[in-house]
């Protein structure tokens, strides 16, 4: 599972990135400077499966992980090719949600590329970039699907139907109203995609939430329409809790009110967004954790660890992690009746420890 992180130039987005992975990418004070996309693998930070393998003591322990991909500035004009536009959309186009970080600081020695720093217009002018290089892509679309049309199949009436009310939609700038689920799946429209509205503000402004709160309200409104979250975090401060011990890091936030850093809090709307569930497996020498969407099926969750175990699944042994740790370990959970069977239509829950039966 992949999230992209993209916005305007100089709005913060490699500080985050190198926060997050704490990769060396370079963050200079220039448009352009991450050409090719960066990606970096992040830990999930789960204290659930922490206490499930202090319980099972494997030889190893292997987190779940998402993968963050740094994708670069766009500038007004992208949908036309403007400086990179047309390379930095393909790379927008391949991941499966969007973290969209906006500018909200002033800083005389990060300059803006539209001049001045106003969040909203800044949010809008990305979404507008994607919303005509989705536009030009259903257009591409319609024009083929009508030839198809000649064919006589009924798919291609239904499919040109869908497509054109999406395309109304975007004309409409009603981003909201496109269901991604009735598109065809190799589309992959830019703006029907998951996202994020991470807003990156400055130390003075952490320190002054209702100020900054009402600089936001506009943002907030917005993301209300589009049914999407918004987080404020610090990228400065962010890169500065990087290079800290766990120890310091937890006092520094402390000095700022905050019990958590944004770095965490990110990765755990990054779950959010991609709709995910964790599950948890201990036989043998590795525990580890799984990633898979909300309604993932049982048989389904063991092809996510091989595709044997799909294919020749049986039943499944499912107990939550809280149950487990409250009895003690899986022989005493198995002697209290606590661990159940489930069959093929059962869908994973977040939590569930699981260990599949399966021939093949």
């Amino acid at each position: 599972m992949q999230i992209g992180i993209v916005g305007l130039a100089n709005v913060g987005k490699s500080t985050l990135f190198n926060a997050l992975t704490r990769a060396d990418v370079p963050a200079l004070n220039y448009p352009f400077c991450t050409i090719e996309p960066n990606v970096g693998v992040v830990m999930i930070p789960d204290q659930r499966f922490l206490a499930v393998t202090d319980l099972v003591q494997p030889e190893k322990a292997t987190a779940a992980v998402i993968e963050f991909v740094d994708i670069a500035g766009l500038v007004r004009g992208a949908s036309r090719g403007e400086g990179l536009g047309n390379k930095f959309l393909s790379h927008i186009r391949e991941v499966d949600a969007i973290i969209h970080v906006i500018r909200a600081f002033a800083d005389p020695n990060v300059s803006s590329v539209e001049g001045s720093v106003d969040p909203l217009r800044d949010l809008e002018l990305v979404e507008t970039e994607l919303i005509l290089a989705d536009l030009q892509s259903l257009e591409n679309r319609i024009e083929r699907v009508t030839r198809m049309l000649k064919t006589g199949e009924r798919k291609y009436a239904e499919e040109l139907k869908v497509l054109q009310e999406a395309q109304q939609h975007l004309n409409e700038g009603r981003i909201d109203l496109i269901d991604a689920d009735k598109l065809p799946p190799d589309l992959r429209l830019l703006s029907a995609k998951p996202v994020l509205y991470l807003i990156n503000i400055d130390e003075n402004q952490l320190l002054n939430p209702e100020e900054t709160e009402q600089l936001l309200q506009p943002l907030r409104e917005k993301a209300a329409v589009r049914n999407c979250e918004v987080l404020m975090v610090c990228a400065a401060l962010e890169a500065e809790l990087a290079a800290l011990s766990p120890d310091e890091a937890r006092e520094y936030l402390a000095e700022f009110g905050l019990d958590a850093s944004g770095l965490t809090r990110i990765i755990e709307a990054g779950r959010r967004l991609l709709n995910l569930v964790t599950f948890y497996t201990i036989k043998g020498p590795e525990s580890r954790a799984w990633l898979v969407p909300r309604g993932t099926t049982a048989p389904q969750a063991a092809g996510k660890i091989h595709t044997d175990m799909e294919r020749g699944f049986i039943k499944a042994e499912v107990i939550s992690a809280d149950k487990l740790i409250a009895c003690g370990s899986l022989a005493k959970a198995k002697e209290q009746g606590a661990v159940r069977l489930e069959g093929k239509d059962y869908q994973v829950q977040d939590g569930d420890v699981i260990l599949f039966h399966f021939n093949v």
